[in-house]
């Protein structure tokens, strides 16, 4: 968690002072739990998809950083070659599958893997990461209704930050319903909890990961949670009017770094000491990332077209 933390708050900065990323970033600052808990409890076989807010999935699950960062300037030794930017990131050798920036998509992608690991009688288990929003999706109910008729080995982690965009949950969704409770009605299992917590998400998804595992179908946990900073970009949008900095605030108070620390503290006293060494570790990590990034080649322009419609870039009709 602080590794991501600290990555992100230094692309932020990065990203703001230089203007040389140009591609839109989704920050996960403040979510940081949901997917290292989930993702400690998967094997490297297992492969994760995730949306547009996809850095911590990519990095928990042991993405690249400098491919990472080398794709957020478009370089050829980019995770995508250059040609995806921030929320389209790949990491095969890792089991990240993809990432995508089209709302809800790997939700069935996910689920397309997870039918083709039942079929091989693979062990391996599907997990897709997505906001509340994706939730409204039509994908999302297609998707959970065809796993369970199949009894699929996917796992689907909806992150409820509360936002979609800047429409807060009670301006979506009817009152006294939930995300995991739509999950119940296809008669999936699904669990609610704590999202800033990152050892009840582990445990929960341990649960989760073992039932996908089993071949008794999918699962689903929904995780609430909070991202910080504004929905694109590297800035704060409570001046905007969308959320209040109270709110904000409040949320800040429920850091899943800061719970943790302080979870820990009693058996590890040096824990806050641990902590410091670590930001600076991987803050010099992310910067060192940014420079290598920055002398990177760009993409050449006669290799626009390769992995598109064709091999070596020509159209196949």
């Amino acid at each position: 968690m602080v590794r991501i933390r600290c990555i992100e708050e230094v692309i932020g900065d990065v990203y703001r002072d230089e203007q040389q990323m140009r591609t839109p970033v989704h920050l996960s600052i403040g979510q940081e739990a949901a997917a290292v808990g989930v993702c400690a409890a998967l094997r490297t076989e297992d492969v994760v998809y995730s949306g547009h807010r996809c850095h911590a999935h990519y990095f928990a699950k042991g993405g690249d950083l400098g491919a990472m960062v080398a794709e957020l300037y478009g370089r050829e030794t980019g995770c995508a070659a250059g040609r995806g930017g921030s929320a389209h990131l790949v990491d095969e050798s890792a089991g990240f599958g993809a990432s995508s920036a089209i709302l809800g998509e790997m939700i069935s992608v996910a689920t397309g893997a997870a039918w083709a690991f039942a079929r091989e009688e693979a062990p391996r288990v599907a997990v897709s990461f997505f906001g509340d929003g994706a939730s409204e999706e039509g994908v999302f109910h297609e998707s959970l209704n065809f796993a369970a008729l199949h009894r699929l080995p996917v796992l689907y982690v909806c992150e409820n930050n509360q936002y979609s965009l800047s429409s807060p949950l009670a301006a979506r969704q009817p009152p006294g319903t939930s995300i995991s409770g739509r999950a119940r009605g296809y008669g999936i299992p699904a669990a609610r909890l704590d999202g800033n917590d990152v050892a009840a998400v582990h445990a929960a998804a341990v649960t989760a990961v073992e039932h996908c595992r089993s071949g008794t179908g999918p699962y689903l946990l929904e995780l609430d949670t909070y991202r910080w900073r504004e929905h694109v970009g590297p800035g704060w949008d409570h001046e905007l009017g969308g959320r209040s900095r109270s709110e904000v605030l409040s949320w800040m108070e429920r850091c899943p770094i800061r719970r943790a620390a302080d979870a820990l503290r009693g058996a590890d006293p040096d824990v806050d000491e641990r902590i410091a060494v670590w930001e600076r570790e991987f803050r010099a990590e992310a910067h060192a990332a940014i420079a290598a990034a920055e002398t990177a080649p760009y993409p050449r322009v006669e290799d626009l077209l390769v992995g598109t419609y064709g091999d070596h870039g020509t159209c196949a009709g």
